[in-house]
């Protein structure tokens, strides 16, 4: 399936994308989660009835689309149109193709889908890796190079593919202290892996943590940290130019997290040719993780 024509034509119903979740949620057949036994029906509400014990379970319970009150053929043009690695999706834009009357309704999917978008437990980065660590946001007066101010502090780690980028990872951290740094690499990066850093001595421990730490420090020949870790400061440069292109600069320390998850996710799958494949990975990821109530996202929309 590579057009969307295709796509629609196999999601032409709301019981062809429920069936859809049905197979992705229960592979080898439905499975009551009451007394384990296997087989259902269809009741005329659209829930599985369990033929052992009569429990009426939502192929939707528990994932994303819980309680959704939206047609399951828009949300899944949402995460078809999510998966473009050519165009930006953005709320405005989600609204427009949905024909939402709402804003912030598109604006909240857009916010779950992103949530979804970075697989729980994902493979660690390995081999060699760049990590740094940079500032999103505004400036403070006075600030210091090691002071947030109104920026927020993110941690990269970027694996080496030849003179390429591999994957990345990047996540949100409070300070550029040892605890949080190094927490950061032991959750991105496999053990036993060269872990190439900077000078600041927040790193140091990494070599007690079974990493093969080589800094570089920046010396009298002025190599700066663009030549010495040159892909993190890429992502970096990348990651900044994205989210003000794609969202006009939108930024709060509550929902940056969102963001650098369909930043990481669209980078990791920049080469990825196959659109399908990259719809299918989505939508199982949005069945796997729990709902999040719009009023737990809606924290910075008015």
């Amino acid at each position: 399936m590579r057009t969307f024509a295709e796509f629609e034509q196999r999601f032409a119903t709301e019981g062809a994308c429920r069936a859809y979740l049905a197979r992705l949620r229960w592979p080898t057949g439905f499975c009551c989660p009451q007394c384990k036994t296997s087989g259902s029906w269809t009741t005329t509400r659209r829930l599985m009835m369990c033929r052992g014990c009569g429990y009426q379970a939502s192929v939707t319970a528990g994932t994303i689309f819980h309680r959704t009150r939206l047609p399951l053929q828009d949300l899944f043009r949402a995460i078809w149109w999510m998966t473009d690695q050519q165009h930006k999706l953005s709320a405005l834009g989600l609204q427009r193709l949905l024909g939402l009357g709402s804003y912030r309704t598109a604006w909240l999917w857009l916010q779950k889908l992103r949530r979804a978008m970075v697989r729980p437990g994902r493979d660690q980065l390995g081999g060699q890796v760049e990590v740094n660590k940079t500032y999103i946001g505004g400036s403070e007066a006075g600030g210091s190079r090691r002071h947030l101010g109104n920026k927020i502090l993110v941690a990269i780690a970027a694996q080496i593919d030849g003179k390429g980028i591999g994957r990345v990872h990047l996540r949100r951290i409070p300070t550029a202290s040892a605890n949080p740094l190094v927490a950061f690499v032991k959750q991105a990066v496999k053990p036993g892996s060269v872990v190439i850093t900077d000078g600041w001595e927040a790193y140091d421990g990494l070599s007690q943590e079974g990493f093969k730490h080589r800094p570089r420090v920046i010396n009298a020949g002025n190599k700066s940290v663009p030549i010495l870790l040159p892909r993190v400061h890429r992502v970096a440069s990348l990651f900044t130019r994205w989210l003000s292109g794609a969202h006009q600069g939108a930024l709060s320390r509550e929902q940056l997290d969102f963001y650098l998850d369909e930043f990481t996710s669209r980078f990791n799958h920049r080469t990825s040719r196959y659109r399908w494949k990259l719809f299918y990975r989505l939508v199982a990821q949005a069945v796997s993780v729990e709902p999040a109530p719009f009023s737990r996202l809606a924290i910075d929309i008015g």
